[in-house]
């Protein structure tokens, strides 16, 4: 079942979305040649901690760290560890923060140092293709009508949509119902979006073919084919009006 937020409700996920978008600026401004994907954990970490929130992926069905980071080819839900960034990978990261019984869920992926141009397209189409489907997420249009301008996006510039892997709706719970795909599946329905509603909107887009696949720490997705992977994710509140994004893209950790 949809759970539409109450206006207190709407409140405290504002709370702890604006920690979640300050984190992801924190590490996206981390991306540097000679990082670790570790320093990058353990600065977000101690960030959310330090707003009197918790990191909502720590523990998370057992992931080991508080920062999924995903690099060059790896799609989502890479586990930081003592991997060196290098110049000219791309770096994807997916923080979620959890504040007053609710949290806040974002990503983005970050060009280390200088990139491909096919990277740094790559990058750019995927976080456009959010802003193309974010255009339906207000009353009057229905699941669908945003899950297909995304897919049309995406493969009208030449890239992927991942389809094993979708967005959600979000609050008390990381995971609520309903899925929402980055391609039109007739599984996931045609609910209506209405005014109260929360949902994480997040394209998965691959430079090469659709298909990934789980690597032996159960975790990790990879792109089958070995081609760049890119994410890109807002947590969205659906008004009487335009969208509000609730991780805030221009936030900064203070």
């Amino acid at each position: 079942m949809i759970i539409l937020k109450s206006s207190r409700e709407i409140e405290l996920m504002r709370q702890a979305g604006k920690i979640t978008a300050a984190a992801r600026a924190l590490a996206g401004a981390m991306v540097a040649p000679g990082v670790s994907t570790r320093e990058i954990d353990r600065a977000v970490h101690r960030f959310i901690k330090s707003q009197g929130a918790a990191p909502s992926f720590l523990g998370y069905n057992g992931f080991p760290a508080s920062v999924c980071i995903s690099v060059n080819d790896e799609v989502i839900h890479g586990i930081p560890g003592s991997r060196v960034l290098r110049e000219g990978d791309i770096v994807s990261v997916d923080v979620g923060a959890f504040k007053g019984g609710y949290h806040g869920d974002c990503a983005a992926t970050y060009p280390c140092g200088k990139i491909s141009d096919e990277a740094r397209r790559l990058i750019e189409v995927t976080r456009q293709s959010f802003f193309e489907g974010l255009r339906y997420a207000r009353e009057g249009y229905r699941l669908p009508d945003l899950c297909g301008a995304i897919e049309r996006y995406v493969e009208a510039n030449g890239f992927s949509v991942v389809r094993e892997y979708v967005g959600h709706g979000i609050g008390a719970k990381m995971h609520e119902p309903p899925e929402v795909p980055n391609y039109v599946e007739p599984k996931a329905g045609r609910p209506r979006f209405l005014r109260g509603m929360t949902i994480a909107v997040e394209p998965m887009v691959n430079a090469g073919r659709a298909g990934v696949k789980v690597m032996p720490d159960g975790w990790t997705v990879k792109t089958a084919d070995g081609r760049l992977s890119a994410h890109y994710e807002n947590s969205i509140l659906i008004t009487d009006g335009e969208p509000e994004l609730l991780t805030d893209p221009e936030a900064k950790a203070e």
